[in-house]
């Protein structure tokens, strides 16, 4: 079992924009760890920062085909000075048995300077 960390950060606190941004960014963890089958997620827990409160993402995650029956948690993040603003965090739980050193996990806009160490390098990626 192992756990893939992503995160992003979105412009405004609209819900829409929230919805599109948890999409992503679970997309892409999907795509970047190989992950097709929702059998092989044990569940997914999402944190947002305290300015982002137009809706809940797990939602965004729940409505995508054969995903429904995730289970998924949101919660908020605590607020710590000088902490991306507007961001969203995941924390995908899987069956894979992946070496720690093979995860691939995903940093998408403002939320790439969280870990850059840990993140997928890619051509805008510092």
């Amino acid at each position: 079992m192992r756990a893939i960390r992503g995160a992003t950060t979105v412009e405004t606190n609209r819900a829409a924009e929230i919805y599109a941004a948890t999409k992503e960014v679970f997309e892409t963890i999907l795509q970047e760890n190989n992950l097709s089958d929702p059998e092989n997620l044990v569940s997914v827990i999402i944190t947002v920062t305290e300015d982002l409160t137009a809706a809940f993402p797990a939602r965004a995650i729940r409505e995508m085909d054969g995903f429904e029956l995730v289970p998924v948690m949101g919660m908020q993040e605590i607020n710590v000075p000088g902490a991306p603003e507007k961001c969203i965090r995941l924390m995908v739980q899987t069956n894979l048995e992946s070496a720690l050193k093979d995860i691939r996990h995903v940093y998408l806009n403002g939320a790439k300077r969280l870990r850059p160490d840990l993140a997928v390098k890619g051509e805008d990626t510092p």
